[in-house]
């Protein structure tokens, strides 16, 4: 089916394409400079009959799109990253509305900043999805009181040769995620910040052993 795109309202610049049939919506979270298409043949790949929700982050660090802002290299904005965590999910239900999808059906998928914002969503508190995908993501936030992210499965995909995210980042976030309740899935790539096809493949059968009871045809 034909993207949509919206330039003005719901607050963000964004891309939606209605699913096949599936009850599953991906929001596709870019990285550092990124846009709204840069997650479109990710989220295809991953999920084909998925409805994909693709926006833009709001937030220029040097003529860079990105989710929220930064203090220097690894030190978030935590503040910043609270509000933006907030603001994004306040546009997901909104869209959720528009477009005509449940927002308790959404998966996350980031990459990147994109990972950050996802993860700073979940331990905020800001929106408890179906899932997410976490492609290189950091510790983006340590709250005082963990969220019950009891059930909700997330899928951390992680570089052994990462150049900008420490093993030790994605060790502490992971951890984070299972005292929280969170039935995490830690993924270890022989590789560095890029994404590799294999992790794809790895993800999308992720996807498919957790939410493939709502593929077309099939019934919550």
């Amino acid at each position: 089916m034909a993207m949509r795109r919206s330039s003005a309202d719901l607050g963000f610049v964004h891309r939606f394409r209605p699913g096949k049939g599936s009850k599953l919506t991906l929001l596709l979270l870019h990285g550092t400079g990124g846009n709204e298409e840069d997650l479109i043949t990710l989220g295809t790949a991953l999920a084909p009959d998925a409805s994909l929700l693709s926006p833009r982050g709001k937030v220029i660090e040097n003529g860079m799109p990105r989710f929220f802002r930064r203090l220097a290299e690894g030190v978030f904005d935590v503040e910043d990253l609270k509000f933006r965590s907030k603001e994004l999910a306040d546009f997901v239900k909104a869209a959720s509305v528009r477009y005509g999808f449940e927002s308790k059906q959404v998966v996350l998928v980031g990459y990147s900043n994109g990972a950050n914002i996802a993860a700073g969503m979940l331990l905020a508190g800001s929106l408890l999805p179906a899932g997410a995908l976490l492609f290189r993501p950091m510790v983006p936030l340590t709250p005082e009181e963990l969220p019950n992210l009891k059930g909700i499965p997330v899928f951390i995909s992680a570089g052994r040769f990462d150049q900008v995210v420490p093993l030790g980042e994605v060790e502490r976030l992971s951890r984070l995620f299972v005292e929280a309740g969170a039935e995490v899935t830690l993924n270890w790539e022989n590789g560095t910040h890029a994404l590799a096809g294999q992790e794809v493949k790895k993800a999308a059968n992720w996807l498919l052993e957790n939410f493939g009871s709502w593929a077309p045809g099939a019934k919550l």
